[in-house]
């Protein structure tokens, strides 16, 4: 490029983006070989086994949440945290534990007098119901669903003065007596 082009914008090239790139979001392969990996770390013997039903049991809940994720909102910060606990979180908080000495962890105090078995059965357990939440929001969308479709039958082919009202556990009422006075 001569001087010329570069006063007149001549043969012009679209500058290198500044700054680092963010990558792309994992797709759900990478979210899968993600909660796998951490699978096979606890499957080792060594590993405790409050350590190993808390992981599978995260993984578990992740595994029926993603097909609910759109539920979340595209972009949401629940949608975000799903994917984050299944490729980062989960993943560098047992790694974290496992490369230390077995019998250091699991006897050493390393903060308020908690052991690192039992500071990573902390971040497990909030992890757990951390996800338990953001289940329960993904599948309250389709529950919510269901009661207004419910309500919608109702109003076209149920009795119109009567309002779809959730089930309860009450009996049904008896039919009412022909004459009110035969009551006895």
């Amino acid at each position: 490029m001569g001087l010329w082009d570069w006063f007149t914008g001549g043969d012009k090239q679209e500058p290198a983006p500044e700054g680092p790139q963010t990558p792309p979001a994992p797709a759900a392969d990478d979210i899968a070989a993600a909660l796998a990996g951490v699978e096979r770390l606890v499957a080792d013997p060594g590993v405790p086994g409050p350590v190993r039903s808390r992981v599978e049991r995260i993984t578990r809940t992740v595994r029926d949440a993603l097909p609910r994720m759109s539920n979340l909102g595209v972009g949401s910060l629940d949608s975000y945290s799903l994917i984050a606990t299944a490729t980062d979180y989960l993943p560098e908080a047992v790694g974290a534990y496992l490369r230390l000495p077995r019998d250091w962890a699991d006897s050493r105090p390393v903060e308020n007098g908690k052991t690192s078995l039992l500071v990573l059965v902390d971040q497990l357990d909030l992890l757990g119901l951390t996800v338990d939440k953001m289940l329960d929001a993904a599948t309250r969308t389709d529950a919510d669903a269901l009661i207004a479709h419910g309500r919608f039958l109702q109003a076209r082919f149920g009795d119109p003065s009567k309002v779809y009202e959730p089930v309860n556990d009450e009996p049904a009422p008896g039919p009412a007596p022909a004459n009110p006075l035969d009551l006895e």
